[in-house]
């Protein structure tokens, strides 16, 4: 084994000896390159492939994430700002149970795993005082779950519990929130959270929720409908709407008929907010409905004539007395009284009419239009427009706004006007777009062309190097382990085949069926002895 070693150094360094400068340096180089590209490829297959443990933790978390995996003899990378942690792939999901089953992360304040331990004994308000901290807790990680709030908390009032209940102490909630970079939540995001913080709450109205970001702005507000910061904003929202939306409409149709940004639209909405409540009451005279009517029937009789009795007393009762009768006239009368009472009421109409807020007072709207121009390039002029064409062009905005038919007691207007519009900074920056995309496309087109260079370069180097070189000095086989005897014999059998002569004195004539047979027979020795005897031949030469 130390033989064939030992061998095969020195075919290496007769190798090397045969080969030029030039030859030298490129296999030396190439040589790195490639032991260079294993080293890489080496390390780059044993490194282990980090992946995400946990992202958007503050510091407090992630040093309690960084303390497991050091207990457990995880390896661990952090990302950027510390906030996200990384371990090799493989570890990822037992990693995530084992910090689970210790409480790792707990996220943004305490949640309902507050509730997972038993605690006897405990006092009815501190049990409330820890379901109200457990509300907060999963709010605010469900908050911290929106795309722009990197994290949130949430504190939330609530009344106390009494005999006699308060009916004006309702709960109230402030939320803060960390907003990523420089940017601000959307009023719809505002009113998610809001409406996401007061559903959770029992009690909670909409309007008692206040949301505020890192760089203290207030971003909720008051939209009660009985305070008069939330009427004026709600009639200020509405009013914008309707404005911003009649002057999409024009614009809209103006587009089609001009191109798009040939024209500026405004729309001012003048809204009536009063709310009235007229009531009418209309009397007709002649117009009389019986109302009651009343009938009184009454009848009297009277009668006088002669009586069969006396005077109650003693004579009466005396037997002298009782055999006198008495005279005593007798009258009969009969009396009828009818009385009818009739009362009437005037006819009366009443009507109550409730206008609701709302009701569009005036509108009126400032129409720009950019002059007609014609021509291309430099021989572009503008025209101006006909009359009869700006009345077209004032019809279709009156159509867009609903002022054909609108009530004429509004006193409705419409300006447009036609006005060249300052179009440099348009053409500015379609020229700076061009010239950009230009001196892209022949920066392309010089890097491709460059790299081309380059290649082209390096192989006339080569092509160069390649013709420099002696033909003796490239070796056309790597030459084999031959013992001194072997190459020794095999000169002198080669040499004696050469320089053998003829019974004529003339050199003899090698064959090519000699050779052929002479390199079957032992390859090895022929391909040292050639070598030799030409190596010696120019030697002699």
């Amino acid at each position: 084994m130390n033989q064939n070693l030992k061998q095969l150094l020195v075919q290496l360094r007769q190798l090397w000896k045969q080969l030029g400068t030039n030859q030298r340096v490129s296999l030396v180089l190439a040589t790195g390159v490639v032991f260079a590209g294993l080293v890489g490829l080496a390390l780059w297959s044993s490194r282990p492939d980090f992946v995400l443990l946990y992202g958007k933790l503050d510091d407090a978390e992630a040093a309690r994430v960084m303390a497991a995996l050091d207990d457990a003899k995880v390896p661990y990378q952090t990302g950027r700002g510390g906030s996200s942690i990384l371990v090799p792939s493989d570890k990822v999901f037992p990693m995530r149970a084992q910090l689970a089953a210790k409480g790792i992360p707990r996220g943004d304040g305490v949640g309902f795993e507050i509730f997972d331990k038993p605690n006897f004994g405990i006092s009815d308000f501190v049990q409330r005082a820890n379901y109200l901290r457990a509300v907060q807790g999963e709010l605010s990680r469900t908050i911290a779950q929106i795309d722009l709030v990197e994290s949130a908390r949430v504190m939330i009032v609530m009344p106390e519990n009494r005999l006699l209940v308060d009916s004006q102490k309702r709960p109230t909630a402030s939320v803060f929130v960390r907003v990523k970079g420089n940017g601000q939540l959307s009023a719809s995001g505002v009113n998610s959270i809001r409406s996401l913080v007061a559903n959770a709450v029992e009690g909670l109205n909409l309007n008692n929720v206040s949301v505020v970001d890192n760089l203290g702005n207030v971003l909720s507000e008051n939209q009660e409908d009985g305070s008069m910061a939330g009427l004026s904003n709600n009639q200020l929202t509405a009013r914008r709407n309707l404005e911003q939306y009649l002057s999409r409409k024009a614009e809209g149709m103006l587009d089609r008929v001009l191109g798009v940004g040939q024209s500026v639209v405004r729309v001012a909405a003048d809204i009536n907010w009063d709310t009235v409540t007229r009531t009418e009451e209309k009397f007709d005279p002649e117009g009389q409905v019986l109302r009651t009517s009343t009938l009184d029937d009454e009848t009297t009789t009277s009668t006088t004539g002669e009586s069969n009795g006396g005077v109650a007393g003693v004579a009466a009762n005396t037997p002298d007395q009782a055999q006198t009768p008495t005279a005593n006239p007798q009258n009969n009368s009969q009396t009828k009284k009818k009385v009818t009472n009739n009362q009437y009421e005037i006819n009366k109409t009443t009507s109550n009419t409730l206008l609701s807020a709302g009701n569009l007072r005036r509108l009126s709207a400032a129409v720009f239009i950019s002059q007609k121009v014609e021509g291309e390039g430099k021989e572009r002029k503008p025209v101006a427009r006909t009359p009869e064409e700006l009345q077209k062009l004032r019809r279709i905005v009156q159509n867009a706004l609903g002022l054909v038919e609108a009530d004429p007691n509004r006193k409705d207007e419409i300006a447009l006007e036609e006005i060249p519009f300052n179009e440099q900074p348009t053409i500015e920056l379609n020229q700076r777009l061009e010239s950009d995309s230009k001196r892209e496309f022949y920066w392309d087109i010089g890097k491709n062309g460059l790299f081309a260079l380059i290649a082209l370069a390096m192989l006339v180097i080569f092509l160069k190097l390649l013709k420099k070189t002696n033909a003796s000095d490239i070796p056309v086989t790597a030459p084999q382990a031959a013992t001194a005897d072997e190459a020794s014999g095999a000169k002198e059998s080669v040499g004696a085949l050469l320089n053998a002569r003829g019974k004529d004195g003339k050199p003899a004539v090698v064959t090519v069926e000699i050779l052929n047979a002479l390199i079957k027979e032992n390859p090895a020795n022929m391909t040292q002895a050639v070598r030799t005897w030409l190596a010696g031949s120019g030697k002699s030469n």
